[in-house]
């Protein structure tokens, strides 16, 4: 899966508004609000959550690797190539976040990585 950070993820520009998804899309798999307040829209192949206003905040999707500009990383290597790559990456709860790259995941579930919208930063720094 490409990501450029904090522009787009699997296709997925962050500015997509929840109406323009559910254009292109259609009704989701599961529908739901989250435990932090964010609008969930899951297709089994991506998981798409939004803000009230329908701003783009998070795109979770299965990367088994993950391309960032012309590098590859498997994510089996990711872990360390984030720790390696970005000073101020830091964990919460499970998640490394990695707001040079503007991602976040669990190491412990392999494969699924989720892109952050810049301005989401101070939330997961606040958890």
């Amino acid at each position: 899966m490409r990501l450029d950070p904090y522009l787009s993820f699997a296709g997925y520009a962050f500015s997509l508004q929840r109406d323009d998804v559910l254009k292109q899309r259609g009704t989701p798999l599961r529908a739901q609000r989250n435990e932090i307040g964010l609008n969930e829209l899951d297709y089994g192949d991506v998981v798409l959550r939004f803000q009230d206003s329908g701003r783009l905040e998070e795109i979770t999707v299965a990367a088994p690797v993950l391309h960032l500009g012309t590098v590859a990383i498997p994510f089996e290597n990711l872990e360390p190539f984030v720790t390696e790559q970005d000073a101020q990456a830091f964990w919460r709860f499970r998640f490394l976040v990695s707001p040079a790259l503007g991602l976040a995941f669990d190491p412990s579930q392999p494969a699924w990585v989720t892109a952050l919208a810049r301005h989401c930063l101070p939330q997961w720094e606040a958890l």
